[in-house]
C-alpha cells in the first residue's frame, strides 16, 4: 500500500516479502499454501488495517488456489540511533588509543 514492501506469491505456494527499492528478503515461508498462489494484498496502513497489523510492520493477506486465505505478519526490525552508533566508534577510538599507549610508553 505504501510502496515500501513488494509481496511474492509462487507456483508452489511460498509467500515472501521483500523490501521494494532493494529487493532484501525480510520474510519467507516454503510452501504457505498447498498450491498455487493467486492473489497477494497489503492490509492498509490506515485506522481500519492498525487492529490486524498489532505491533507489526506489514501484514500480507495471500490466497491459493485451494480457496484458503492466510494472514502473514512481518516483525517490526529493529535498528540502532545514528548518535549511538556514533557514541561506540568514538569509545572505541579513545579505547584503542589507551591501549597503544600502555603498550607503547611515550607514544602520543
Amino acid at each position: 500500500d505504501s510502496g515500501t514492501f513488494l509481496g511474492l506469491g509462487t507456483v508452489t505456494g511460498s509467500v515472501a516479502i521483500h523490501i521494494a527499492f532493494s529487493l532484501q528478503r525480510l520474510y519467507y515461508v516454503k510452501e504457505a499454501h498447498g498450491i498455487v498462489v493467486t492473489d497477494l494484498a497489503f492490509v492498509p496502513e490506515s485506522r481500519p488495517g492498525w487492529e490486524l497489523l498489532g505491533g507489526h510492520e506489514a501484514a500480507l493477506l495471500s490466497v491459493a488456489v485451494d480457496s484458503r486465505c492466510k494472514l502473514h505478519l512481518l516483525p517490526t526490525r529493529r535498528s540502532l540511533p545514528v548518535w549511538l552508533l556514533l557514541l561506540l566508534c568514538a569509545g572505541l577510538i579513545v579505547a584503542t588509543i589507551l591501549l597503544l599507549q600502555l603498550a607503547f610508553p611515550g607514544f602520543l
